[in-house]
């Protein structure tokens, strides 16, 4: 009998082990999330490089999101990342910086994915543009430039970090409309995203370079480009430089950046990524980063920026066409 019981003994605890092994299996241990990942849709060096960065370290700072993977595709002004985001359908790991560049840049690729592809989830910062140039160049004004751009239009090359729609090309294009300059003459230069255009804009390959206002902060503190004028209503905090309308050219512009997903996510991966929005938001990390950016806070979540987004393609094809460029 002592033989019985010792061997009841040792089945139940083959058994239980053998449970306890199974466990995770079934589901009662669950495994961690996989990491975010953040896709820039432009080289090193652009605007999206360098907001995705700061989105990056505020999420791990804060806590909302630990070990954000950031990772770049670029082409096309963007269009490259966008067909790729909406090949990750049901990925509910996974986020693209963008912005307005990317809304003109949608069209430019033939059979390409577009905006209305995406989840949205959340718009959050705007800034305005600069137009700069060289510290040796001989344009030391915004007058100078209107003066030279009046007197020989095709003389004059702007460089542009964006397609034909995104925001490097639309404010130079607005300013010439402003100035009585026809924009179809104006001679627009493309480079793919802020990191080429400021190797061209140092090596003197565009007369002037227009671009988001935080992309060349470390250049224009450090002297090698000067800041002719900012697009925005007002001044820009700590940048010795007007604004357009202050130069006596009617134009106010701003660019902006925000959070796009995959399509086809799960109710509560689509939630996921919405509190991580909301979460970057409310972080002290965040709100000391676009202070020290000079970003403004213009957070639209979901289905929000959803109307947002399709508002701007509209706005973006009504610009277009009454620059003549459509």
């Amino acid at each position: 009998m002592g033989r019985r019981y010792i061997d009841g003994v040792q089945r139940r605890t083959l058994l239980a082990a053998s449970v306890a092994a199974l466990l995770p299996a079934a589901g009662c241990g669950r495994e961690a999330p996989p990491p975010l990942r953040l896709m820039v849709p432009n080289a090193p060096g652009s605007g999206y490089d360098v907001t995705a960065r700061a989105v990056g370290t505020a999420l791990d700072v804060s806590g909302v999101a630990r070990s954000v993977e950031i990772f770049h595709l670029p082409g096309a002004g963007g269009a490259v990342g966008l067909q790729r985001l909406v090949y990750e359908r049901g990925n509910g790991a996974m986020l693209m910086l963008m912005g307005l560049g990317l809304v003109g840049a949608q069209h430019t690729v033939p059979a390409s994915a577009t905006l209305a592809d995406v989840t949205p989830i959340a718009r959050l910062v705007e800034e305005p543009e600069a137009f700069v140039v060289t510290r040796d160049s001989p344009l030391r004004t915004m007058a100078d430039l209107v003066t030279a751009w009046r007197a020989a239009p095709t003389a004059l090359t702007v460089g542009g970090g964006s397609t034909t729609g995104g925001p490097d090309h639309l404010a130079p294009m607005l300013v010439a409309q402003a100035i009585g300059v026809p924009p179809a003459s104006v001679r627009y230069v493309r480079y793919d995203g802020g990191g080429t255009l400021l190797a061209a804009a140092l090596g003197a390959k565009v007369a002037v370079a227009v671009s988001s206002l935080g992309e060349y902060a470390q250049q224009i503190v450090s002297g090698q480009l000067r800041v002719l004028a900012v697009t925005g209503a007002a001044r820009t905090p700590g940048v010795d430089a007007p604004t357009l309308r202050e130069a006596g050219v009617d134009v106010i512009f701003l660019n902006w950046r925000g959070l796009v997903a995959p399509p086809g996510l799960t109710a509560t991966d689509e939630r996921g990524l919405l509190d991580i929005a909301g979460g970057l938001r409310a972080s002290p990390a965040w709100r000391e980063t676009v202070t020290r950016n000079r970003w403004t806070d213009a957070y639209l979540p979901g289905s929000e920026f959803g109307t947002f987004l399709r508002e701007a393609d509209a706005q973006r094809l009504r610009t277009l066409t009454s620059l003549g460029l459509h």
